[in-house]
C-alpha cells in the first residue's frame, strides 16, 4: 500500500468518525432539544462555540483575529487607565492636633494647620484600573535598576523630593543631607540608591529651551534614561510673559522628543517612559509679589495652559508625554494646601509620584 493511499484510508476513517461519534448525536440531541426553545438555543450557542474552540488552531486567520480582538482590548484597558490616573480626590480637614497654633512659626509650618488625605475617584472603571499607593518595597521593586531623570522648575525639584522620601524614607538620616544638598539654589543634583541600583539626576530647568537642551544632549550621548519626568513654565510666565513664544517652545521640544524616540526603538536600547509635570494652579491673591500678581493672572495663565493644549505635547492630544496633572491636584487641594499660591504642600507631589509609579505598571504591563 502507497503513502498517499494509506493517507486516504486515514482520512476516510477520521470522517466517518466524526460522523459517528460527534454529527449523529448532534443530531439526536438537536431532536429532543427541538421540543424546548430555550434549550435549543443554548445548545446551539454551546454547540457553535464549541465548534469555533477547537477549530480556531487550525484557521490563521481566526487565531490573528482572536488575537487581535485580545490585543485592542488590552491597549484599551491601558489607555483608559493611563487616561483615569489623574482621578485624585482630596480630603481636607482641619488638624485636631495643632488647635494651638503659633502664629509666629514659619510658612511651611502653616501648611500643617490642615490634614491632607487623598486617593483615586471611585468608580466601576477607576476600580478596574485597581490603582494602588505603592509602599517604599513595591516602588523600589518597579525602579531598581533604573535611571531616572527628573528636569525642570521648583516643581520638578519637590517631585524629586517626594520620590526620594518614597524610596529613602522621609525620616531616615540619609533624606536630611538630600534635602540640603537637592534644594540648593538653581543647582544639579545627582544620587545613587546603592541598595536597589537606582540612578536618580535632577537637572535645573526653569525653561522649556533648556529641557529640549536636555534632549539633545541625550541624543548626543546616545544614553537614554528608563524614566523622565520635565516640565517648565513658571518662570517663562514671569520673565518671558508671552504665551505665543511658549507655545513656539513647547512644539519644538516635542519634535526634540519625537525625534528621540525612533533611536530607542531597537531590541538593545528601550524607550525611556516620558512624563509631563504640569503647572499648579496659582491663586492670584496669595501670590507674593506685585509683579507676580500682574504677570500670573488667571487671563495669563490659561493662555499657557491652552498654548500646552496646542503643542500636542502630551499623550492625551497625540503627543509623547503622559501628563502628571499637578493642576488638577493643586486646585482640588485648593488654598488650604498652598502658603504663597505658588509651592504647594508636599502631598501634592507625594500624590503626583504615585500616579507617576501607576502609570508606570500600565505601560510596563507589571501588576503588584
Amino acid at each position: 500500500m502507497t503513502l498517499m493511499t494509506m493517507l486516504e484510508a486515514v482520512q476516510l476513517g477520521a470522517a466517518a468518525a466524526c460522523v459517528v461519534v460527534v454529527l449523529i448525536p448532534m443530531v439526536m440531541a438537536g431532536w429532543h432539544l427541538s421540543r424546548n426553545r430555550i434549550l435549543l438555543y443554548c445548545g446551539v450557542i454551546f454547540i457553535t462555540l464549541a465548534v469555533c474552540l477547537h477549530l480556531t488552531p487550525y484557521f490563521p486567520s481566526v487565531s490573528d483575529f482572536v488575537t487581535l480582538v485580545s490585543s485592542v482590548v488590552v491597549f484599551d484597558h491601558r489607555s483608559t487607565c493611563i487616561n483615569l490616573v489623574n482621578d485624585i480626590a482630596w480630603k481636607v480637614k482641619p488638624n485636631v492636633s495643632l488647635q494651638h497654633f503659633n502664629p509666629t512659626h514659619n510658612v511651611s509650618s502653616s501648611l500643617n494647620l490642615y490634614e491632607k488625605r487623598w486617593d483615586w475617584s471611585k468608580s466601576l472603571k477607576h476600580d478596574a484600573c485597581d490603582f494602588q499607593k505603592l509602599s517604599k518595597s513595591d516602588a523600589s521593586d518597579l525602579l531598581n535598576g533604573s535611571w531616572v531623570v527628573v528636569t525642570g522648575d521648583s516643581q520638578a525639584r519637590f517631585f524629586t523630593l517626594s520620590l526620594l522620601n518614597l524610596i529613602l524614607g522621609p525620616q531616615t538620616k540619609r533624606m536630611g543631607s538630600v534635602r540640603a544638598d537637592l534644594f540648593k539654589r538653581h543647582s544639579d543634583y545627582s544620587i545613587l540608591v546603592h541598595e536597589i541600583g537606582m540612578k536618580l539626576d535632577f537637572v535645573w530647568a526653569p525653561y522649556v529651551v533648556n529641557l529640549t537642551n536636555s534632549m539633545v544632549g541625550l541624543k548626543t550621548k546616545k544614553s537614554y534614561p528608563d524614566v523622565m519626568v520635565m516640565g517648565a513654565g513658571l518662570w517663562h510666565m514671569l520673565h518671558v510673559n508671552n504665551a505665543s513664544n511658549y507655545d513656539f517652545a513647547l512644539r519644538m521640544l516635542k519634535s526634540s522628543v519625537v525625534s528621540l524616540l525612533p533611536l530607542t526603538a531597537s531590541a538593545s536600547i528601550k524607550s525611556p517612559h516620558l512624563f509631563w509635570l504640569g503647572m499648579p494652579m496659582l491663586i492670584n491673591g496669595m501670590l507674593n509679589t506685585q509683579e507676580k500678581r500682574e504677570k500670573m493672572s488667571d487671563r495669563i495663565w490659561h493662555a499657557y495652559d491652552r498654548a500646552l493644549g496646542d503643542s500636542r505635547l502630551l499623550r492625551q492630544t497625540g503627543g509623547p508625554l503622559v501628563l502628571l496633572d499637578i493642576q488638577s491636584l493643586t486646585w482640588n487641594c485648593g488654598p488650604r494646601c498652598t502658603s504663597d499660591g505658588m509651592h504647594y504642600d508636599l502631598v501634592i507631589y507625594e500624590a503626583a509620584v504615585q500616579v507617576m509609579l501607576n502609570a508606570l505598571l500600565i505601560e510596563s504591563h507589571q501588576s503588584l
